[in-house]
């Protein structure tokens, strides 16, 4: 899962515990967080547009996905006036903090793993803010980190 950290790091995570990982409005996003997402599953927390951009640290699924509720808010910059509470469009899911890592694993270094060539984070024109990570490529962060 990627955030700024402007908007919300890894020292945001850690202070908060958990949260509720919303306002994603993009579809292959929202499905994957909906349909391919389950308590217990770890996930690599990346901040985007930052120096230096890489991974910051580890948070967990916390629960089952469910409705994002800022798609009703008219409030919010995430509202959709087309999602309806009996057919929701857009879903999320409740997060808890894990780990923050000593450093940040910087977008270059992944690059130049060879073992992550085929990660999705390293594709050109991929910019999803929630993207799947094999269980190897997860393993081998965690070896950069350490």
């Amino acid at each position: 899962m990627k955030s700024e950290p402007e908007s919300y790091s890894i020292d945001d995570m850690k202070r908060d515990g958990t949260t509720t990982w919303d306002g994603v409005r993009n579809y292959q996003a929202r499905n994957y967080m909906q349909k391919e997402m389950a308590p217990g599953d770890l996930i690599l927390f990346y901040h985007s547009n930052a120096e230096p951009t890489g991974v910051a640290g580890i948070i967990e699924v916390a629960g089952p996905p469910g409705p994002d509720e800022t798609a009703w808010n008219h409030k919010s910059p995430y509202f959709d006036p087309d999602s309806k509470r009996d057919q929701p469009t857009w879903y999320c899911v409740p997060v808890k903090f894990k780990k923050k890592f000593a450093r940040v694993i910087g977008l270059a270094e992944i690059k130049a793993n060879k073992k992550l060539g085929s990660m999705v984070l390293v594709k050109p024109g991929t910019r999803l803010s929630v993207q799947p990570v094999s269980k190897e490529e997860f393993e081998i962060i965690l070896e950069l980190a350490d």
